[in-house]
């Protein structure tokens, strides 16, 4: 039956890509958008089932056949199911579920409907070989799955230039990242001399190898994380992702691929603990990309943009929570950071869908009264994601900054501002887009209208998520029946067992618990208090940047220009000159030498291949006497 579950899962997304990709477009639209809806519906209701059995009964493999045997290095084609995967399957498949019913409403009349379905259900099955993979080759197979898909959906719209180079750019700099966890995938069997996960995590925890070799190991893998999960310096590309339609954005930018880093170093938590250098590195690279980001954010007037550098953000922080070895606490983030994620995005899309299509903020407002639907949950998101107190964000982030504070006071200040500036960036964008009068064209306000119900149910269904979602893991002060359940259920893993929170004391008191609690509450509401008023008291207008680090921020601090400069243009002007000097001049020709001689060839064949029958005999007669007298002699 587990297997059967397991195959369910796995395989009943590739069936629907396989039916929309070959039969879509003979398919009528809504059956097309059901039948991709419903395929990843029944990895949900599977994935379900399977988390029973692995709550009653703890994770177990499954086989389907074996892959690869060379020598030592035996592969099958096989999947865990245990805690740490369950929980990413549940994310993925109901999450997913939702945005693809949510699609079926957006992309409602685009050409390419039954094509975006087809590649959405792509990116779910690759998405399910990446966290149920029991060995590194199947992870490594799903994980380059999700980056073609990613490809696929940010350059839907194919026909827009702009579009296909944000596509391009988004798979080269996860190569890069991809060739960081390769190198890593092959020093690991090097070193441990197998690939299945469950044995490298035993033989980990043993301390056979030397930490300098498992620093090594942990950073390539890192590097694999940066690429996906867009941190520095791999992070431009996911904010020009937004070239797709939105529900990519809240699918793949924000709540799964992305994440996809987080649940690679989490699923080698026995390696990073040991490996005090790279948490290090960890810790300093997502406190950076935290704060760039969401000073990034502060600045931007594309709705999409802001929500795209504040994932970029949100992700350092969970990395943050990696570097200070809060492995379930970043997973806590993760999941609420799915749950009010999405709603933001999908918020995002009802809202342009009611605009005609617009972006800019510039031209919004006064959208409260006329998307009511939109309106009650965009603001949902917004107070979960700025730790607004008793939401789902609340605890995830309340959480991050007491581990962090336990591991350095420095960093918690540094991991506060960048909280801080979460909540002005967000509270800016829900004023300027909700309140105020509506700064658009006539024709634009005559057509403001809420999204079907396709599109409004997911986003009532994610309000929840995000409103109660803090339930999951509660802070530990409270009874123990009633706290850190995703701690305890991740520790339940055997390899995983040091993350329970029973394993270590607590080195903080209760009193500076409460206090830094208490510090982050009396800041959200003092910035939800001055943003408020700075934009009430200019009517909810974006004012002109004008100041020197406004020009900054509204540039992007010209990271992607200073890319080019030393990257890409230097890259295109070699190529340009081995194509001029070296292809054109010396490949070119001597390639071309062959089709010369063949031709020349060819036409001395011609006048011998020329119809005549009495010429054929001939040829014919000739050829057996040569042949009698080859044998002869």
């Amino acid at each position: 039956m587990n297997h059967l579950l397991v195959v369910l899962v796995v395989f009943s997304p590739l069936v629907g890509f396989l039916i929309n990709g070959i039969l879509g477009k003979k398919l009528p639209e809504k059956l097309s958008g059901a039948l991709g809806t419903l395929a990843v519906l029944i990895s949900f209701v599977s994935s379900i089932l399977l988390w029973n059995h692995v709550s009653i009964h703890g994770g177990f493999e499954t086989v389907l056949f074996n892959w690869l045997a060379i020598d030592t290095l035996v592969l099958d084609f096989g999947f865990r199911v245990d805690a740490l995967s369950i929980w990413m399957m549940l994310i993925i498949s109901g999450i997913g579920t939702l945005i693809h019913l949510y699609s079926i409403g957006y992309m409602h009349g685009d050409k390419g409907f039954s094509r975006f379905f087809a590649y959405l259900n792509l990116f779910v099955f690759s998405m399910f070989l990446l966290v149920m993979g029991n060995n590194l080759v199947v992870l490594f197979f799903g994980w380059e799955g999700v980056g073609l898909c990613s490809y696929l959906l940010i350059g839907f719209w194919y026909h827009n230039v702009a579009y296909g180079h944000a596509a391009r750019k988004a798979f080269i700099m996860n190569r890069i990242g991809d060739l960081g966890l390769l190198l890593g995938i092959f020093l690991i069997f090097k070193v441990f001399g197998t690939l299945h996960l469950a044995t490298i995590a035993e033989l980990a925890s043993a301390n056979l190898v030397q930490p300098q070799i498992i620093n090594w190991i942990t950073f390539l893998l890192f590097i694999g994380a940066m690429g996906k999960s867009a941190q520095i310096p791999l992070f431009t590309w996911l904010p020009d992702a937004m070239a797709g339609p939105t529900p990519v954005s809240a699918l793949i930018h924000a709540a799964t691929m992305v994440t996809a880093g987080i649940y690679l170093v989490v699923r080698n938590a026995n390696l990073y603990q040991i490996a005090t250098l790279t948490t290090q590195i960890i810790l300093i690279i997502g406190l950076a990309t935290s704060i760039l980001a969401a000073l990034i954010g502060l600045y931007q007037n594309d709705i999409k943009k802001v929500l795209a550098y504040s994932t970029v953000s949100q992700l350092g922080l969970m990395f943050v929570a990696l570097g200070v070895g809060a492995y379930s606490t970043a997973m806590f983030h993760l999941t609420t950071h799915a749950f009010f994620k999405a709603l933001l995005f999908l918020g995002a899309g009802s809202v342009i869908h009611a605009m005609g299509g617009e972006q800019n903020i510039s031209f919004m407002g006064g959208l409260k009264n006329k998307i009511k639907t939109t309106h009650i949950t965009f603001l949902i998101g917004t107070l979960a994601i700025i730790g607004f107190p008793l939401f789902s964000g609340f605890f995830s982030k309340d959480e991050i900054l007491e581990k962090v504070f336990e591991y350095s006071p420095i960093a918690w200040g540094f991991t506060l501002f960048s909280a801080a500036l979460t909540a002005i960036y967000m509270l800016r964008l829900y004023f300027v887009v909700f309140l105020g009068n509506f700064r658009g064209s006539e024709t634009q306000k005559a057509n403001l209208h809420e999204s079907p119900i396709s599109m409004t149910l997911p986003l009532m269904i994610l309000a929840l998520l995000s409103l109660f979602g803090g339930v999951l893991n509660l802070p530990h002060f409270l009874p123990e029946n009633m706290s850190q359940f995703l701690s305890h259920w991740i520790a339940s893993i055997p390899s995983m067992q040091f993350m329970a929170p029973s394993s270590h004391e607590h080195h903080l008191s209760q009193t500076i618990i409460f206090g830094l609690m208490g510090l982050a509450i009396v800041l959200v509401l003092v910035l939800l208090f001055l943003v408020y008023r700075f934009y009430a008291s200019r009517q909810f207008n974006i004012l002109p940047n004008q100041s020197r680090f406004s020009k900054l921020g509204e540039n992007k601090f010209f990271v992607d220009e200073i890319y080019n400069h030393l990257f890409v243009k230097q890259i295109e002007s070699r190529s340009e000159f081995l194509y001029k000097v070296f292809e054109k001049k010396a490949v070119k020709p001597f390639i071309m030498l062959f089709p010369r001689i063949f031709g020349q060839l060819g036409k001395v064949f011609q006048r011998v291949q020329d119809g005549n029958v009495e010429n054929y005999l001939l040829y014919f007669v000739l050829g057996i006497i040569s042949f009698i007298l080859l044998i002869l002699l």
